[in-house]
């Protein structure tokens, strides 16, 4: 995958578009349809002491997930990526779609406040490598900057 090619594209979609909303939903739409072997991509995003659906590609998802609970809760909690290579085996692993196998879920971040996720589901086992993480990193840093410039996340 060309990160910097994605991460360009990334900035000329988003253009001078100022509605938060629309930019988070063209940011998921670009990645999933960049990104193979992925059956669910979207964000969660921080809505009190919880993360709250928001903008996605795949199945229908889990609503709403506690901070600390199952991968994108941990993510969330300690503000850290998680790259699964079996979801199974994740302690607390919160199943909304039962193909999905690896997960990769980046925290969305304006300095140290937290906002949301992205969270990223494959059906293959050990699906996203220290590359694909370090490249959707990238994303999400373009994505919040231009997005937090214009007034906020989503």
């Amino acid at each position: 995958m060309n990160y910097d090619l994605l991460d360009r594209q990334l900035a000329a979609l988003l253009g001078d578009e100022t509605d938060r909303l629309a930019n988070a939903a063209n940011f998921v739409a670009l990645l999933y349809q960049a990104l193979n072997d992925v059956n669910w991509l979207g964000l969660y995003v921080l809505r009190g002491d919880e993360l709250v659906l928001g903008p996605f590609q795949g199945l229908p998802a889990c609503v709403r997930i506690g901070m600390g609970k199952g991968v994108c809760g941990t993510a969330a909690a300690t503000r850290s990526t998680q790259r699964v290579e079996d979801v199974h085996a994740f302690p607390g692993h919160i199943v909304c779609d039962a193909a999905s196998r690896s997960e990769l879920v980046v925290p969305l971040l304006a300095g140290d406040a937290l906002f949301g996720v992205l969270d990223i589901d494959s059906p293959s086992l050990g699906r996203f490598s220290a590359e694909d993480q370090a490249g959707v990193e990238r994303l999400c840093r373009t994505w919040s900057g231009i997005a937090l410039a214009r007034g906020g996340a989503i």
